[in-house]
């Protein structure tokens, strides 16, 4: 467990796990989206980040996105991505569909069963991404829907789409957000704002729970993964070979509760992030003793 104490010491605001816990301190991300957008906000409401940050709600399918309403209605979606990621079979770049695949899913959760759909309400999809993923040197990309015919008439379904670019060299953007893609991209502090994040970040590694959070999380992950990769090496094996890797799977669980136990965690915590009964993690423990 000391290469993940390692790894939480060195999180940055890169970090999906460290983006989300500051964007859920209210002054900070009103401050971001007042900065980008231009506008004033003078109060939001967090629809998700809560819920998707308590390690029990970490498994396959479970979003983990910022998503917040302000005082008007609007409704945002915030995410930090660090890598262009292509699917391997299609070699197609992931991100477009993505920003589709994820107003559909805020569209879903807004319209409520029997509603009319002009009651849905506006909407922003904001990915910032440390890399240029049009190659066009923009700080800001925004889409929103245009016909083709006629480029000026838009389409008013109050959907917009931003894909942010902290490598960005130019556009119009405010003091604080170029301070902010300088802190995405370098770790600069230069303006009160980057000062405010920085800090928070520090608050975040001093505290026990958050640590502690952060280590159920990975546990969580390693055996999801683990588990994953084995089951791909299960097909078409024979089936004492199965129960060899059903085996190795119950050694890693094992494993992964003794380097959680070496830490402090409880009996209660290692139980939900290994997948291991209490009764098995107790036996471990006693073995240890």
């Amino acid at each position: 467990m000391q290469n993940l104490a390692t790894k939480f010491e060195n999180l940055t605001i890169q970090s999906d796990f460290i983006f989300k816990k500051v964007m859920s301190r209210k002054r900070i991300c009103i401050h971001l989206l007042e900065e980008l957008l231009q506008i004033k906000i003078a109060d939001i409401n967090y629809l998700e980040a809560e819920k998707s940050l308590e390690p029990e709600f970490v498994s396959r399918g479970i979003r983990l996105d910022i998503i917040v309403a302000d005082d008007k209605n609007t409704h945002y979606n915030l995410e930090m991505q660090v890598k262009n990621t292509k699917n391997p079979d299609t070699k197609n770049y992931v991100l477009p569909k993505r920003t589709r695949y994820y107003q559909a899913l805020m569209d879903i959760d807004l319209l409520q069963k029997n509603q009319e759909y002009d009651l849905l309400p506006p909407t922003y999809i904001i990915f910032i991404c440390v890399f240029d993923f049009f190659a066009k040197g923009n700080y800001v990309y925004t889409f929103k829907k245009r016909c083709l015919e006629d480029l000026e008439l838009e389409l008013p379904d109050e959907a917009t789409t931003m894909i942010l670019n902290t490598k960005g060299t130019h556009g119009s953007i405010s003091k604080d957000i170029k301070s902010f893609y300088d802190y995405v991209n370098n770790h600069v502090i230069n303006s009160d704002f980057t000062r405010q994040i920085d800090d928070e970040i520090s608050y975040l590694k001093i505290d026990s729970k958050v640590r502690r959070e952060f280590m159920l999380l990975e546990a969580r992950l390693l055996d999801e993964r683990r588990e994953a990769k084995a089951e791909g090496k299960a097909e078409g094996k024979a089936e004492g070979k199965a129960e060899g890797l059903a085996e190795g799977k119950a050694k890693e669980k094992t494993a992964t509760a003794k380097r959680l136990l070496s830490m402090g965690l409880s009996v209660e915590d290692i139980a939900k992030a290994t997948s291991l009964s209490v009764e098995q993690v107790e036996k471990i423990k006693a073995e240890q003793a």
